[in-house]
């Protein structure tokens, strides 16, 4: 059957900026096999399928080019700016709610995952760790300053680590109105450095409030493309902000 997806540049207020997913809205979801294929073959970090239910809301789901993933925030931004910035979804991470916050941006109701304090992986060869530790499914490390973040070099391979979806690499922000860096690598999952990923700000907002000493933040995640993340941690919960922008409209005939 044929799709119509939908690319949204997440996290960004211009085209060929932030990070793109693809969206499509269908009357049910396809096997897991044809998803992963159109994901594939759309090959952006993640691709969003959606099915509306009776009760207005929608069963929403995620593929990177290899894996399903339980929590994607740049694409659930990116579904509900297809669906008009206020949606409701269903997912395996829970309900996560989409509003139209200040200025227009879109706010999504996420889980916190504030990381404990552990060793980095032995062999993971980051220089100049700070501290470390783990959330559900990430490693946090924390570098020296800003600058270390933007011109860190991974070696990816060493980066594939059993049980590990991302490798968050964090510092205290170098410029006005950010209050931290990040860069966020999952070859482990297919995506070599993501450009801008909304589930690690479920990780950094906890980590940054704890040391800043206040619950709204701004980070930057200092990737090629860049992006920026509103973050407001309210207890066991995160609310993102970002902007979003459609960029292109695909037709696929399968």
């Amino acid at each position: 059957m044929p799709y119509e997806l939908t690319v949204v540049d997440s996290f960004t207020d211009r085209p060929f900026a932030g990070n793109p997913a693809a969206v499509t809205v269908v009357e049910s979801f396809p096997d897991d096999a044809e998803m992963q294929s159109i994901a594939r073959e759309m090959n952006l970090s993640e691709t969003a399928f959606a099915v509306s239910r009776p009760d207005g809301s929608y069963d929403l789901r995620w593929f990177t080019p290899a894996v399903e993933v339980d929590l994607c925030g740049h694409a659930t931004l990116a579904a509900a700016h297809v669906l008009g910035g206020t949606a409701r979804f269903v997912t395996r991470s829970g309900l996560l709610t989409c509003t139209t916050g200040e200025e227009d941006w879109i706010e999504m109701d996420f889980p916190a995952d504030p990381p404990v304090a552990a060793d980095p992986p032995v062999g993971l060869g980051i220089p100049g760790v700070k501290w470390s530790g783990r959330g559900r499914s990430d490693i946090v490390v924390e570098l020296a300053d800003a600058a270390a973040v933007r011109s860190l070099r991974p070696n990816l391979a060493a980066m594939v680590i059993p049980s590990v979806r991302c490798i968050i690499v964090t510092a205290e922000a170098d410029v006005a109105g950010i209050d931290c860096v990040s860069r966020v690598f999952a070859p482990a999952v297919g995506i070599p450095e993501d450009p801008v990923t909304g589930s690690a700000h479920c990780t950094l907002a906890p980590f940054w409030a704890e040391r800043l000493g206040r619950t709204k933040l701004v980070g930057e995640q200092a990737s090629a493309r860049g992006g920026i993340v509103r973050m407001r941690l309210a207890g066991d919960r995160v609310v993102l902000g970002g902007q979003a922008v459609t960029v292109s409209k695909v037709h696929m005939i399968v």
